[in-house]
């Protein structure tokens, strides 16, 4: 019996020894689930906070600024990149990239470790970024940065498109975990349709915005060319009413009818300019029209009219500068024509005479006698460029910004005198210019311009003497050609041809 004793108590104490642990275990097990709890209920109130950001009616920059600190936050990580897609450059692009100091990062879409979660919608959890062969280490050799973990995970918009992607690096505590991947779905998720609405505010603002310049603009060579037209308009109706007046005198003293048929020519002259100006402000009115997707030009009206075939485009400008050369014949001009001659486009040929015709016009008009004119041929990527370069005085920045908006002269109003086709400084209204704009538009090319204008003569009211040797500024031909001048480039698309294989 006196051995009993002790083994009892033995049992006993063991007893008490796993109760207690079982209560060690207990309490640590619910410490862990409040603390799990009171973590879901931080990361719950964090998408609350998320929420109110689209009430702050913030900024786009501000907004992502505000989720990727949010983020870095919520997730416990040391930085955070918000990424959105620009599809007209096809990169991936943030000014939202904690650390990097307010840097703009742009990167092609499918770029280093962001650009593979764009392009493949995937959700990318690396521990160790240095082992992954996507992972791209220039920027932190560029920053000092050392990168260790990193979770990423694409940003959809509400069509299902990819927006961009959200990237988070260094967790501070160990390494990202799935259930901070499944968080930061639902964080994207809310995050992203806050970024759709900012941009959908900031293209409005920008619409706004692009409205109000265009009409400024508008308002502006809407009263250039209302001066222009009034000041076409004045001279041929008082040389008519001059004749009027002395045809009734020469009436009453019924004198030398030779007289009279002058008189009567002139007369019949400036009716013809009315006229013409009449009908090259219906012209322009139809050219906006196009513009606007109503009719073509009479001249191209009908789509039979109109019809594409392959154009070597150095023998065709060929034809064309010696139709040019013969028309401005009176002129003293060099002109050069460089390129390949097999570069071949798919063009309406009468539109495209038409079109090189008007921009070597406008070349020698703008340029002084012994000057050059340049055209050249030249693919570029997906493009064919043709382009027309001519070394005169060039055109104002101001008015460059007007060059395609028809009947828009480059001179000041007061300094504008009719003179014949092809003469230097002739006062071209623009209106060819215009035209052309809706030629491409209608058939698929593009019409840009290049101008500089010449550095002795910077403003409108600047005179050209209109020829290189009479000018008080150049010694040579070449200070000339290097003053200024401007360059039209018409582009063409060209398809890529189709790979043969597999």
């Amino acid at each position: 019996m006196l051995t009993e004793a002790p083994t009892r108590n033995k049992t006993l104490s063991e007893d008490h020894s796993k109760t207690d642990r079982r209560k060690t275990i207990r309490r640590q097990e619910d410490r862990l689930r409040e603390q799990a709890h009171q973590e879901k209920a931080r990361k719950l109130h964090s998408l609350f906070e998320l929420g109110q950001i689209i009430g702050l009616d913030l900024q786009l920059n501000e907004m992502l600024l505000q989720i990727a600190q949010k983020a870095s936050d919520v997730m416990e990580a040391d930085r955070c990149s918000v990424f959105l897609f620009d599809s007209e450059t096809d990169e991936l692009w943030s000014m939202v990239a904690l650390g990097m100091g307010g840097e703009v990062i742009r990167m092609s879409s499918d770029a280093g470790i962001a650009g593979c979660s764009f392009q493949t919608g995937e959700v990318i959890n690396l521990e160790d970024a240095y082992a992954d062969p996507r992972f791209n280490k220039e920027v932190d050799a560029r920053t000092g940065y050392r990168t260790r973990s990193v979770l990423c995970l694409p940003l959809y918009n509400r069509a299902g498109s990819r927006l961009g992607v959200i990237q988070l690096l260094n967790k501070k505590t160990g390494v990202f975990t799935q259930e901070d991947e499944t968080f930061l779905r639902t964080f994207g998720n809310h995050a992203s349709f806050f970024i759709e609405m900012a941009q959908l505010q900031k293209a409005k603002f920008d619409a706004f915005e692009q409205s109000r310049i265009e009409l400024e603009r508008l308002n502006k060579a809407k009263s250039k060319a209302l001066d222009h037209l009034s000041h076409e308009i004045t001279t041929p109706l008082a040389v008519i009413q001059a004749n009027i007046r002395l045809l009734s005198r020469k009436l009453q003293t019924r004198k030398s009818p030779v007289i009279e048929e002058r008189i009567f020519e002139m007369l019949e002259k400036h009716l013809n300019r009315l006229f013409q100006i009449q009908m090259e402000t219906d012209k322009i009115i139809r050219s906006y029209q196009d513009l606007d997707g109503g009719f073509l030009a009479d001249e191209f009206k009908r789509e039979g009219e109109v019809s594409f075939e392959p154009i070597a485009l150095v023998p065709f400008s060929k034809k064309i500068v010696e139709e040019t050369k013969r028309r401005a014949s009176h002129r003293t001009l060099h002109f050069q024509i460089q390129g390949q001659r097999n570069v071949s486009v798919p063009m309406a040929p009468g539109i495209l005479k038409q079109t090189l015709e008007g921009l070597l016009k406008n070349a020698v008009e703008n340029t002084p006698d012994e000057g050059m004119i340049r055209i050249l041929v030249k693919p570029e990527g997906r493009k064919v460029l043709l382009r027309v370069q001519d070394f005169g005085i060039g055109i104002t920045p101001e008015n460059q910004r007007y060059i395609f908006d028809g009947l828009f002269p480059t001179q000041e109003t007061e300094l504008y005198s009719s003179k014949r086709p092809y003469d230097f400084n002739a006062g071209g209204k623009g209106l060819d210019l215009l035209q052309f704009k809706v030629y491409g538009q209608r058939y698929g090319f593009g019409l840009s311009m290049e101008s500089c204008r010449c550095i002795s003569l910077p403003t409108d009211q600047d005179i050209c003497p209109g020829k290189i040797s009479a000018c008080p500024h150049c010694k040579s031909s070449k200070d000339c050609l290097d003053s200024g001048g401007s360059t039209f480039t018409v582009s063409f698309p060209v398809k890529a041809k189709k790979k043969m294989g597999k």
